[in-house]
């Protein structure tokens, strides 16, 4: 089918160019048809998803399905997939029915929220099918704009705050990565992205104000690509507006953020930073393992002091991006293998926890830990499926989340040890403040007299974390899913990086040595 990849891009868009033009009013029968269109927009777009799916050879470590037709100024309108973005489609339309239907009670401005998500859609899938240095830019920042207006318009008490936070710290890190588009331009000549990443930028090293750049111009670029990626994983340090973000969005919009907006970062990281400045990747590199592991260590003694489920939640996701980071800068099969599993199993894991704490918050507007405990009595369904992924985050065996930690863990002792020793201890200190919350919210007895009329999990509830089940388990009992199709695409790229590293002028030897000095 010719267009598929635009077809799969642009049906939300189409669905809120509709809702817009031709749906009017605010009266029930208004919501419930915003809400329908949406559903059957989203659902549509999954299922056109699989085409894409069904028709890609995991063999073939090119782009596939690719779409080139000019756009404007010499620009192109290139769209593509490979092995590594194509999980990542998936995975946006696989979630997003579901973030819909998540949403199903909302009464305030219904027809905009749905519209917000629908061009988010449009837009995430735009930025893991984008094969155009200035098209990728565009779907990158805009997706900043619909996440803006979900948590400042349908957000909580200090909504405002947040989400300029949250704009004001992506925005500003993309900045420098804009710079460096022009400098790429004016060395390859080209926007185009499969080009650039077999493009030799130069490694000569020079001097900046008395020090010396190691890796020259390729260290320079991957700096200024770093900035950005690094604040939407996020990364230590600049993770702070994470927590804000998900404690003051609503529970919809914590869902794609911490599913799929945060997987932004390890894919740039992995379609630009290691192909395109290789060498710029093995100077940083071990500033960037070092980076993860005390991210994993700080972010998890963190979210042991929350009071707040949504902001301990928010910091178990910065912990488990730091094995996302950690696995692709060990450069090698496992650990590029373990981080893109890792980024997968995340977006379901995550994404059911924080609709677990929307559930019980629907029905007692709180998400103070101290609100709750004893659920057990009340709430067995929620109680179980609570467990089941309180379990998963943790890491146990036969949950996706037991695969993406070992393999990164694999990867990463490879390279060095004492970084993995230190990431190790994340998975002691993970299921410290998992097991600790959940004890404090489910287990023990009903005390509370405001909970003593909660009620269990309504089918609807049931039914949207069902998909999410089935994958971790899938994922966790069956991780050749995964990594038979990632397997080929990562062997390239582990290739191409570590052969250009060695035509160089920079081993990683002679990097280490220099940078030592």
């Amino acid at each position: 089918m010719e267009n598929l990849l635009s077809i799969v891009t642009f049906i939300p868009l189409l669905a809120a160019a509709i809702l817009a033009l031709f749906l009017r009013g605010d009266d029930e029968g208004a919501r419930k048809n915003a809400k329908w269109v949406a559903m059957i927009a989203t659902v549509a777009t999954f299922l056109v998803s699989l085409f894409i799916l069904t028709g890609f050879d995991p063999s073939n470590t090119g782009m596939q399905f690719v779409e080139d037709r000019e756009w404007l100024f010499g620009l192109h309108y290139k769209m593509g997939v490979d092995g590594i973005s194509l999980l990542f489609v998936m995975l946006s339309t696989f979630l997003m029915p579901l973030v819909i239907w998540s949403a199903w009670d909302v009464t305030h401005r219904t027809k905009e929220y749905m519209i917000a998500f629908l061009m988010l859609e449009t837009l995430m899938l735009g930025v893991f099918m984008a094969l155009d240095l200035v098209l990728f830019y565009v779907f990158f920042e805009a997706g900043l704009i619909p996440m803006f207006l979900i948590i400042g318009i349908w957000g909580g008490k200090n909504r405002i705050y947040a989400s300029f936070k949250f704009f004001l710290y992506t925005f500003l890190g993309s900045v420098l990565m804009l710079v460096a588009m022009v400098a790429m331009y004016a060395d390859a000549g080209t926007m185009d992205i499969p080009t650039l990443m077999t493009h030799e930028f130069s490694t000569a090293g020079f001097s900046v104000l008395g020090i010396q750049v190691v890796g020259g111009l390729q260290t320079m670029l991957f700096l200024a690509f770093f900035a950005s990626f690094a604040v939407k994983m996020p990364m230590w340090p600049v993770h702070t507006w994470l927590p804000d973000a998900h404690v003051q969005a609503p529970t919809a919009g914590s869902v794609v953020l911490a599913a799929i907006l945060l997987k932004m970062g390890g894919y740039g990281f992995l379609r630009f930073s290691l192909p395109m400045f290789p060498v710029g990747s093995a100077v940083m590199g071990d500033l960037v393992l070092w980076m993860s592991a005390i991210a994993i260590v700080y972010t998890s003694l963190v979210a042991l002091v929350q009071e707040d489920m949504k902001k301990l939640i928010a910091y178990s996701s910065v912990a488990h991006m730091g094995y996302v980071t950690m696995g692709i800068f060990a450069m090698n099969q496992q650990g590029i293998d373990g981080a893109i599993f890792q980024m997968i199993s995340h977006g379901f894991i995550s994404g059911a926890l924080f609709l677990c704490v929307g559930v019980i918050y629907d029905r007692m507007h709180t998400r103070d830990i101290d609100a709750y405990g004893g659920l057990v009595n009340r709430m067995p369904a929620y109680a179980l499926l609570f467990m089941f992924f309180t379990m998963a985050n943790v890491g146990l065996p036969g949950t996706s989340g037991f695969v993406g930690e070992f393999l990164t863990l694999m990867g990463i002792f490879q390279v060095n040890t004492w970084v993995a020793a230190v990431a190790a201890l994340g998975v002691i200190f993970s299921a410290a403040y998992a097991l600790w919350l959940y004890r404090r919210v489910v287990m023990g007895e009903l005390i509370k007299e405001s909970l003593k009329s909660i009620t269990d999990m309504t089918g609807r509830e049931k039914m949207i974390f069902a998909p999410l089940v089935i994958m971790t388990l899938l994922l966790g009992i069956y991780p050749s899913l995964v990594t038979d199709l990632i397997g080929p695409s990562v062997e390239a790229l582990v290739h191409h990086v570590h052969t250009a590293i060695e035509a160089s002028d920079l081993t990683v030897a002679a990097v280490a040595e220099v940078a030592a000095h």
